[in-house]
């Protein structure tokens, strides 16, 4: 899914399957690259959203003012 179609929610349960996958006893040590990759490109998502989302509320907020 690409991320800017992505909901935040989306990219937290991905993110939580990816620390699963890592905290598991059977984890891949050849995949902890892609997963932490993975992981900051998550990561990344959720910045994104949460800094648009206080941007919206603080204008809203103004707006109240």
């Amino acid at each position: 899914m690409e991320e800017n179609t992505m909901t935040y929610n989306q990219a937290i349960s991905e993110l939580e399957e990816i620390v699963r996958k890592m905290q598991a006893e059977d984890c891949d040590i050849d995949n902890l690259a892609n997963y932490t990759a993975r992981s900051l490109e998550l990561l990344k998502t959720c910045k994104n959203k949460l800094l648009k989302t206080d941007q919206e509320l603080q204008k809203i907020l103004e707006e109240l003012k």
